[in-house]
Parts: C-alpha cells; structure tokens; sequence
C-alpha cells in the first residue's frame, strides 16, 4: 500500500513498534522521488500516537491520508482464549484504529479535509472454519473496524473527511503465513482467482479511496479478496 501511495505522489510516513523496519522501508520509498520518513509508535499507546501527528504535522506541513493497518492475532479455540489474548488482540486492532482516527482526526478536521482508509479483513465480515482460522479475537476486532469506519464516516462528513475500509482476504504477512502453508490447496479451493492476493493486489484499492476519485464514497469497505466473499 506505501508503494503504490508512493507512485502516486503521496509523501509518506510509517509507523510500527519496530522503527529499524519503517526507516528500512522509507529509504526505499524515497528512491521513488517522495519524502518518507520511518518512525517509532505502538498504536497501544495514546502519548506515542500523538508524539507521531506532531512529529507528521512539524515536518510535512498537513495529513492528508490516514491508513490504520497495524495489526495482531491471538490463535486458540474461543473457550480457550486468555482475557489476555483477547485484550492483546483488541487493544491492537481496534482500540489503535480509535486512537489513530481521533489524534490525526483532529488536524483534518482542522484542514476541512482527509481521507481515512481502515484495514479489516474478510474474517469481519462472517464467521470462519476453525480448522484454517481460530482467532474469535480477530474476526470480532476486525467485525469492530467495519462498524467503527461505517459510523465514523457519518460523523466526519460534515468536515468532508471519507472514511472507508478495505477487507483483504487471503495474502502471505507475518501474521498469516504459516496458515497458508497448511492450508493452501483448501483456501484456493474456496477462491474464485484460485490464487492468494500479490505484493500489487492493495494499491489500486488503497490509493482510490485516498484520492480524489472517491470523494463521493464514505463509510464502505472494500473487500478485495479473489471473489472468496462471492461464493
């Protein structure tokens, strides 16, 4: 997604707890002609969140653009989940989604203007087999980001901010690789495309509801998933 808002023209800061991989990644986003910067932030944590606005606003002038797609899992049968997986999970995927939209929030609304993408997935959008993914933590946060993106976006209307979400399915992540490698002849089977989502699968969905071209589009996810949600 940095990519392809990169292509675009957009100047571009990541964020993530480890910020030797940010700054590894704006290098290589720099080499495209934009300004990128790569920074430190847990999104569990208000004080660093609007240590990195600040930070945005001191050196790039405005925020334009706000991508929330910090992310985590916590795997086991929902009877065996620990109030600590469970909290790990929410306070990442959903509480951070809360903490970014209201901190950067507040300069666009400032501004008059902004675009909020939020990053759920398909596992939101229904329930799941337990033998490929049991993580009743992540289906419910990222069930919380649709909610939380549809009624943001009728309340920020009336300072013209979009706010929209994109539902990938299947693509090979950290979080999700070990799953794919057991499962994959079964996922292909439920996947129309027969493949898992590339490196280039996000970009267009992700720089359309950043740009001008969705300026009439507020409050909807976009599940860019093979035609899995189809079947």
């Amino acid at each position: 997604m940095a990519d392809g808002l990169a292509e675009a023209g957009a100047d571009l800061v990541l964020c993530a707890r480890h910020a030797d991989r940010c700054e590894q990644a704006a290098e290589e986003l720099r080499e495209l002609g934009v300004r990128a910067l790569g920074l430190r932030c847990d999104v569990r944590d208000q004080t660093e969140i609007e240590a990195v606005v600040e930070r945005v606003r001191a050196e790039l002038g405005r925020i334009d653009i706000l991508v929330n797609n910090a992310g985590t899992v916590w795997g086991a049968e929902p009877e065996e989940t620990t109030l600590e997986g469970w909290q790990k999970v929410v306070d990442v995927n959903l509480t951070g989604v809360f903490l970014f939209s209201q901190s950067a929030g507040r300069v666009m609304i400032e501004q008059k203007s902004g675009k909020i993408v939020n990053i759920s997935s398909i596992a939101g959008l229904g329930g799941g087999p337990p033998e490929i993914l049991n993580s009743v933590a992540y289906s419910t946060t990222k069930g919380g980001v649709v909610a939380f993106t549809r009624d943001l976006a009728t309340k920020w209307a009336r300072h013209a901010i979009n706010v929209n979400a994109i539902a990938p399915g299947w693509f090979p992540s950290d979080l999700s690789n070990v799953v794919l490698e057991q499962h994959a002849e079964a996922l292909y089977d439920q996947i129309p495309l027969r493949r898992f989502g590339g490196p280039d699968d996000l970009k267009g969905a992700v720089v359309f509801l950043a740009s001008g071209a969705s300026d009439y589009v507020t409050g909807q996810t976009l599940v860019v998933d093979g035609g899995q949600s189809a079947w």
